[in-house]
């Protein structure tokens, strides 16, 4: 990904992964607001697209760190090593903001006062780098249980969907604006593409790389602090012709039947990441609301296990 300036109030500490450092980074604080906010960019979205989200943020939130990590094209192809080396950067920054363990750190001391987290992934882009995020810190903390007492909530916006062709050439055509650049692109994804679905149609097993990614994030420990509870919000719309409307609603079922908090909330009329554009009034209500839920069953998570340890004693 080419070096671009950071978003204003950002400041750059990896490629195309920037932080904005909260005002009172460190100060206590009663209010039931996030600490950090980590947000995934769709493929190909420019800084001024993203600022869409990230200013908001800043207005709803005005304590909470951002990491933004923008989506190349090339992130889509790259090797899984590549993939997780690129994140490092956001490993090292969840650590430093005590979401992470760092050095030789005990779970015990990271199952104490540890910072709320939101995540916010928009498209399959998004859910490429936070699945990424997730087996890279899997490998990294193998033995780390999720804490009951951490708040966290997932917004999932335009996505997932495995998609086809069609809807590979619609997203590569507004990632890659360079007909000769997409044209090589195209054809090494539709390449992988094919024999992917042969293998798969072959053995039976899941190669494909979406349906892949699909799987991902219907694990419960997607990231090493959430859980089965951790409440996880899909945003999407009917008019949206990148991402079929009724396969983000069966994956979102899916959740539901795996035993996932799941929530839905579905736009008429609105395209492909454009539901905030479309009415951010309503888009917004239905972030925070997931997120005051998740401080809602933290805080009697946290009151159950407090009353545990207590009988414990």
């Amino acid at each position: 990904m080419s070096r671009t300036r950071p978003p204003a109030g950002f400041v750059a500490i990896g490629d195309g992964i920037y932080i904005s450092l909260a005002p009172t980074s460190g100060a206590a604080t009663n209010e039931p607001a996030p600490h950090v906010i980590l947000i995934f960019g769709w493929m190909g979205a420019q800084t001024r697209h993203l600022q869409n989200y990230t200013r908001p943020y800043a207005e709803l939130y005005p304590n909470a760190t951002q990491i933004l990590v923008k989506c190349g094209p090339s992130f889509i192809y790259t090797s899984e090593r590549g993939k997780q080396k690129r994140l490092l950067p956001v490993v090292d920054a969840l650590e430093a903001l005590d979401c992470l363990p760092a050095g030789t750190a005990s779970a015990k001391d990271v199952n104490g006062a540890r910072p709320r987290v939101l995540i916010h992934a928009f498209s399959n882009g998004g859910c490429s780098q936070l699945t990424s995020l997730g087996r890279l810190l899997s490998a990294k903390y193998p033995s780390l249980p999720p804490s009951e007492r951490l708040v966290s909530a997932l917004v999932l916006d335009s996505c997932p969907s495995a998609g086809d062709v069609r809807t590979i050439y619609a997203a590569f055509r507004i990632a890659i604006p360079n007909l000769v650049a997409r044209s090589m692109v195209l054809a090494f994804i539709y390449l992988a593409h094919a024999i992917r679905l042969c293998l798969s149609m072959a053995f039976g097993k899941q190669v494909m790389v979406m349906e892949y990614l699909k799987a991902q994030l219907l694990r419960p420990r997607l990231l090493p602090w959430m859980n089965a509870g951790t409440p996880r919000l899909y945003i999407f719309s009917k008019k949206d012709e990148l991402m079929p409307w009724k396969e983000v609603q069966q994956h979102a079922e899916s959740g539901k039947k795996a035993g996932l908090n799941v929530r839905c909330e579905l736009f008429e009329e609105s395209g492909h990441v454009a539901h905030m554009r479309l009415d951010p009034k309503r888009y917004w209500a239905s972030v925070q609301d997931v997120w005051e839920v998740a401080c809602r069953e933290g805080q009697s998570e946290g009151a159950d296990s407090a009353v545990k340890k207590t009988n414990n004693d």
